[in-house]
C-alpha cells in the first residue's frame, strides 16, 4: 500500500494546470504557508488558485526537475509565484509569495 502525502488531511483546493496536472494543497498545510512561511499570503487563497489555474508564464525549476514556479501579475513589477511539485503524476502546492522577480528557468508556458 502507498502512502500520499494528503492522507487523512482535508484539502483546501485542487485546481487543473495549463501544463494537464493538476495541484492541491491542504488546510493544514496552507496555514502553515500563510503563518510561517509567507504570512504576507494570508487571505490571498484565490490569487493562488489563480496563479496555477491562469499563469502568465510557467517555469521548470533549475535546481529541481519536478518543481513548477507559476507566475501571474500582480501589480507593477510585481508577481504572485506559486511552486508546485509533481511526483509520480500528483501536483503539490510547496509555497506562494510575491515577488519583483522571475527567477532562471526554462520556460514551459507563456499566457
Amino acid at each position: 500500500m502507498t502512502s500520499n502525502i494528503f492522507d487523512n488531511e482535508d484539502i483546501l483546493f485542487e485546481v487543473e494546470t495549463p501544463l494537464g496536472f493538476s495541484v492541491r494543497t491542504t488546510v493544514s498545510y496552507w496555514e502553515l504557508i500563510t503563518t510561517v512561511k509567507h504570512p504576507i499570503m494570508r487571505n490571498r487563497e484565490a490569487d493562488v488558485r489563480e496563479t496555477l489555474t491562469h499563469p502568465d508564464e510557467v517555469r521548470l525549476s533549475k535546481s529541481d526537475q519536478q518543481v513548477y514556479l507559476f507566475y501571474r501579475t500582480d501589480g507593477d513589477n510585481r508577481w504572485v509565484c506559486a511552486i508546485a511539485k509533481r511526483l509520480n503524476g500528483e501536483g503539490f502546492l510547496i509555497t506562494a509569495y510575491r515577488t519583483g522577480g522571475i527567477k532562471e528557468g526554462t520556460v514551459l508556458w507563456r499566457k
